[in-house]
């Protein structure tokens, strides 16, 4: 049964600065600059600032009520939903595209009032022998298939091999690209290399939407974070990405902070919009609310749609829903009532 504290409205939608529908590409994308070894060498971070900046926003109060489910709301729609599974198979991935087509449950919709929005996630994300399943599965759902790509985890396979793969997936359909750097590019400061690199995996993607994973836990400074951040939209990133999920360290507050502190100083000297997607760890509603508030007061609400923003998750849609029942009923529900796949 719906109430009047429970119905999630336009009303409620508009005021938390979410739009209730996701516009078509808003801006132009990012074709990459020449590369600048000044620029690079010039980009410096304030570790202790960072730190307190991190450490201040997961200490305020978050939006309450109706207000609160207005935003994970918008949150299911910033999801890239993942599996990346050495098990994985056919069956297992059509589970995930028919969940993303109906990511809430019809009697969620009914209570929250909220039947006449689209609220899909932003795409499924799968390996790429698993492209072609999903672009099936999800056919005349308007939902993207992302490819993980270039010898996902680690990117260790031979180049030629890396290039090859994005262009198999593109041909088998994905939309976008998930690819990973070589981590002793940054690690030994070779920058030149890294964009080159980055400038051939961007070539190789044509159409496809391409997001750069730094794989920030295994760059030992935040320093390097920023720099190799800078260096991958310089070749024409189009998002910057955390980690792959399988490091031992993955998204984190910090390490956020800096890449989309990056996003901001690359567009004040280019003028392009760049995305930005925490993945590795974010599995709670309440931290996905975080980050949507640190996106917000650093980058503004542009970066709280799906074009500008990305979460890199597997379970994050489950506790939203258990979220959005506690909303509507004051209870919580068992986890294993919101299977993901």
């Amino acid at each position: 049964m719906t109430s009047a504290t429970a119905t999630v409205t336009a009303t409620h939608l508009r005021q938390a600065t979410l739009p209730a529908t996701t516009d078509h590409p808003r801006f132009a994308r990012n074709p990459g600059v020449e590369f600048d070894p000044d620029w690079v060498s010039s980009v410096q971070i304030n570790t202790s600032a960072v730190e307190r900046r991190a450490a201040s926003l997961g200490a305020r109060r978050s939006v309450k009520k109706s207000y609160q489910a207005a935003w994970l709301l918008r949150a299911v729609t910033l999801i890239d939903l993942t599996t990346l599974s050495g098990d994985d198979t056919a069956q297992r991935v059509r589970r995930l595209c028919a969940k993303a087509r109906h990511p809430l449950s019809q009697t969620l919709r009914d209570g929250l009032d909220i039947g006449s929005l689209s609220i899909t996630p932003a795409a499924v994300c799968v390996y790429h022998d698993m492209v072609e399943t999903a672009v099936e599965a999800l056919d005349g759902s308007g939902i993207p298939v992302a490819a993980v790509s270039t010898g996902f985890p680690d990117g260790l396979s031979p180049f030629d091999l890396r290039v090859k793969e994005i262009e198999a997936s593109v041909r088998a359909g994905a939309q976008e690209i998930d690819i990973v750097i070589s981590r002793r590019h940054v690690l030994s400061g070779n920058w030149q290399a890294l964009y080159d690199e980055m400038r051939a995996f961007r070539a190789a993607c044509g159409g496809a939407h391409i997001k750069a994973i730094i794989s920030t836990g295994q760059l030992g400074t935040l320093r390097n974070v920023a720099r190799a951040s800078h260096v991958c939209m310089m070749a024409g990133a189009d998002f910057i990405k955390t980690s792959t999920g399988k490091e031992s360290v993955n998204a984190t507050l910090p390490v956020s902070l800096v890449m989309v502190r990056a996003t901001r100083e690359y567009e004040d000297r280019t003028g392009y919009k760049i995305g930005f997607k925490p993945a590795g760890g974010i599995s709670k509603a309440k931290d996905a609310l975080v980050y949507m508030s640190m996106m917000k007061e650093e980058r503004g609400n542009d970066w709280l749609r799906p074009d500008l923003f990305r979460f890199g998750a597997s379970s994050l849609l489950g506790d939203i829903e258990r979220q959005l029942e506690h909303h509507l009923t004051g209870r919580y529900s068992a986890t294993h009532r919101h299977g993901i796949s």
